[in-house]
Parts: C-alpha cells; structure tokens; sequence
C-alpha cells in the first residue's frame, strides 16, 4: 500500500483522531482486519461479529505500533486511533479514495459461474505484458475488495478484481470503490436467488456496475448468455462480446472456433481477434475454460497484447484449490471443485469429470442460495448426473436427497450412496477409491468439503 498520513486517513473516513497525540503524524502503510497479520504501521480496522469483536484486540495491536480504526472509545490507548461510526463504511470510503489516487487500469470481473477461474485467467494474459495484481483467493465481497485494493503497489500497472454480490445494492458499493476500466460479466445463471429471485434480477444486480465505470471504460461480455447478450449499449458504446461460433447471439469482437476437447489436460481452440487469429492451447479442462480465455483475449487486445502475448498468456494459465483443481496422487486423480456450487457450475463440473478413463465418482454436496426452487433445482443436477458417464455418485446433506433421487429416477442403475452428514459420507468414500478412479468432490462452502478432499489426499497418500 502507499502510504497515507493518520491524519488523511481520518478525513477521508469522516473519523476523528484519538488515543496518545503524538503519534497523529504517523503514516499507515497497510490495512488489515485480521490482528494476528497485523504488524507496525498497519491500519487494524476493528470489524464487531457475532462471536468475535474485532474491538478486543485493538489494545494489543497498538503495541505493536499500529494504528485502529474503531467504532468504540479506547481507555488508556497505547497509540492512536481513529474513531468512526462504523468501521466497515469507513474502510469502503478509504478503499475508493485510494483507487482514485492510483494510475492504474482496473479490470472488474463479475458473474454467476467462473469469476474467480476468469480472474486467473486474465491476470495470466495480461501479466505477460504487464505487472499484475490480482484478487487473492476469492477476497471478491464488501471486505475483501477493499483489503484487494489496498494491496496494490506503485509497480502495479494493472488490477484484476473479483467482484462477487448476493443482494441488490451491493455491485453498486463495489464498483464504486474498484472504478472499473473495463467490466467483464461471464455469465448470467442461477445463484443467489433467495435474494435476486430470477436471471433478470441477477442481470440487473450485475449491471450495477455500469453507472461506475472510468471515463472511457468498456463493458466486456458473453454473447452466448441469452441475458448479456441483450445488452445493445453502455453510456452510447457497444459492448465488446466474446464467444463460440455457431453459439453466439450476437456479432463478437473476439470468438472461438475449431475447440477441441483434450479431457483432463485441457483444451485448444482458434481464437480470433481483430488482428487475426491465434491457436491456443488451454491447460484447464472444461468448455467453460474457452469462454474464460475469450475474455482474456478480448481485455488483453485493447490493452495492447499482441496475439503471441495472449496465446503465451493462455498457455501457461492455471487454477487455485477448489476450483478445478486437478490433484493427482499416484494413480488416482482428485478434482477439487469445492469451494462453491450453485446448478450451472455443478453440471459444468460434471461435464469435466466425464472426460476422465477410468472409473468416475462424482462426491457432491448441497447447495445453497437456491430460494423456493431448491429442491426442484437439487433433482435437475441429479437428473443431469444420471445422464452422463458417472459410475458412482456420493452425497451429503438434506438437499442432496433430491440430487441422489433425480439420478436414481434417470439411471437406475447407477450406483448412489447419500448420507446426512459429510462425515459418514467421507468415511464411505475412503474405502471406495481404487487405482485409476478419478474423484469430482463439489458443494457449496458451507458444506466444508475441502475437509473431505483433505482426507481423501492424505488416505491416497499413506
């Protein structure tokens, strides 16, 4: 982070300086809302939660010479503070002002399905031109961006930033503090329907972003979405669409032919441009992963790319645990899919573990966000997974009873064990993994199913 004075940082908060007055010129060279990464000139913004309050541990932080930003009053502080109303408004207002003092591009990625495997990829094109900071992890809420954008460093010639929302509002709060050049939206599907209720209200969410785009900035999206592709203009401009051909629905800047499925070890497709075309070899399984690289491709050439930085971008793109991520222990191979879930991206999941030789088990877990069509949402994936080569289907949890029944209904045949609890499951599973399996493991994160491919790799490896 550059650094900013103590005595910024309270104006731009609205706060007020308190605690020992001569450290008032003290200069804050990072933000943190976890004390225990908090080190001497950090900003310590103390977040209240329902178990933890963050307030608890400002006493200690300030020993260690930085600096809090707090709702409460700090008797006898050993340091200086700032107090504000609310520390999460105050940290969002810091985030913008920050974003709008840095001279750097910000790429702004949203979507249903693929916004973090977007983010890799993006960040992969365009740091074989530039250097690149990404969003760590899926830091992608109204937390996360504003720690991503503090983060970014002078060297820092571009930011690709994740940007994930589950109620209306709130795609508004992140754009304003990310301020995007370019907005990429990967697709429009079914997550976060409690809130959003239908595809329109997630389409309408999601555009929020729009009203805070840079002078200039250009909208990025994905022509074969029948929602996106609706979309004629953004502040007088068209948007620059991506996609498949014979896909499409409408005219793309930047589309893919000639794709080629090459199972676990990725894809090739021909990738157009407006300067002509590239054959691309992309090193992560699943149709979704063209789409993923169309996107990059279309950002990478406006900004410059040539078509041989962008095919060497493609080429050496990979993925981060629990998104597709591909575990290979002696002769059996883990597909680690399990930090999110939602129908679309289970099926597409599905689709990845079809690819596989040997035998194909496919462990998933409930989902959630689903509104008043859960259930019937649960049966369709189950019915999808009856369809496709699967051999055998673990599953946990209530909801999943609807998976295991919609793919005892479709293939009867098929062999399905369902339990209640992850961890009866997990006990099943672990005898039932022989040499040459491949084993999907998918579910919402609640669910906690990196525990379950935590136990799997450590059975393989003993």
């Amino acid at each position: 982070m550059q650094g900013m004075t103590l005595e910024q940082v309270a104006a731009v908060c609205g706060g007020t300086l308190a605690g020992v007055p001569g450290n008032a010129a003290g200069v804050v060279t990072g933000v943190e809302i976890d004390s225990r990464n908090v080190k001497s000139g950090d900003l310590f913004v103390a977040i209240p939660g329902e178990r933890v309050d963050g307030h608890t541990f400002i006493p200690e932080v300030l020993k260690r010479g930085a600096y809090a930003l707090s709702e409460q009053e700090i008797a006898d502080a050993q340091g200086a503070y700032i107090r504000v109303e609310n520390t999460v408004a105050a940290m969002k207002k810091l985030a913008k002002y920050y974003r709008s003092h840095l001279d750097i591009k910000v790429v702004g990625i949203t979507g249903s399905v693929g916004k973090t495997s977007t983010k890799e990829m993006m960040a992969s094109v365009l740091g074989v031109k530039y250097r690149v900071h990404k969003t760590a992890g899926n830091l992608n809420n109204g937390i996360g961006l504003p720690l991503t954008i503090f983060q970014i460093e002078p060297e820092h010639e571009i930011a690709v930033l994740e940007m994930g929302i589950s109620e209306f509002g709130e795609m508004h709060e992140l754009a304003d503090m990310a301020q995007p050049d370019y907005m990429v939206i990967t697709n429009i599907g079914l997550c976060h329907l409690e809130n959003l209720i239908t595809r329109d209200g997630i389409l309408k969410a999601k555009t929020e972003s729009f009203a805070h785009l840079n002078q200039g900035g250009r909208v990025v999206l994905n022509g074969d979405d029948d929602k996106l592709s609706t979309i004629e203009a953004v502040s007088g401009e068209v948007p620059l669409f991506y996609g498949v051909e014979g896909q499409t629905l409408v005219s793309p800047t930047v589309y893919a032919d000639c794709v080629e499925d090459c199972g676990l070890e990725g894809m090739k497709a021909r990738i157009h441009l407006s300067g002509g075309a590239i054959d691309a070899r992309i090193p992560i399984p699943g149709e979704h992963n063209v789409y993923n690289a169309l996107a990059a491709a279309c950002v990478a050439e406006q900004m410059g790319l040539s078509r041989e930085e962008i095919r060497q971008g493609i080429g050496r793109a990979s993925t981060i645990s629990g998104r597709t991520n591909l575990i290979r222990v002696g002769n059996v191979t883990v597909i680690d899919d399990c930090y999110n879930a939602n129908p679309v991206s289970m099926c597409a999941a599905i689709d990845v573990l079809c690819k596989a030789k040997g035998r194909k088990i496919a462990v998933l877990g409930d989902m959630g966000e689903l509104g008043a069509e859960e259930r019937q949402l649960h049966r369709e994936v189950g019915v999808y997974v009856g369809e496709q080569s699967v051999d055998v289907l673990y599953c946990a949890g209530e909801l999943s009873t609807e998976l295991a029944e919609g793919a005892a209904e479709r293939n009867p045949s098929l062999i399905i064990h369902h339990y209640t609890k992850r961890e009866a499951m997990t006990e099943a599973l672990l005898a039932d993994i022989y040499p040459e399996d491949t084993v999907l493991i998918k579910a919402s994160h609640f669910m906690e199913f990196p525990q379950v491919v935590s136990a799997v790799t450590n059975h393989l490896e003993c």
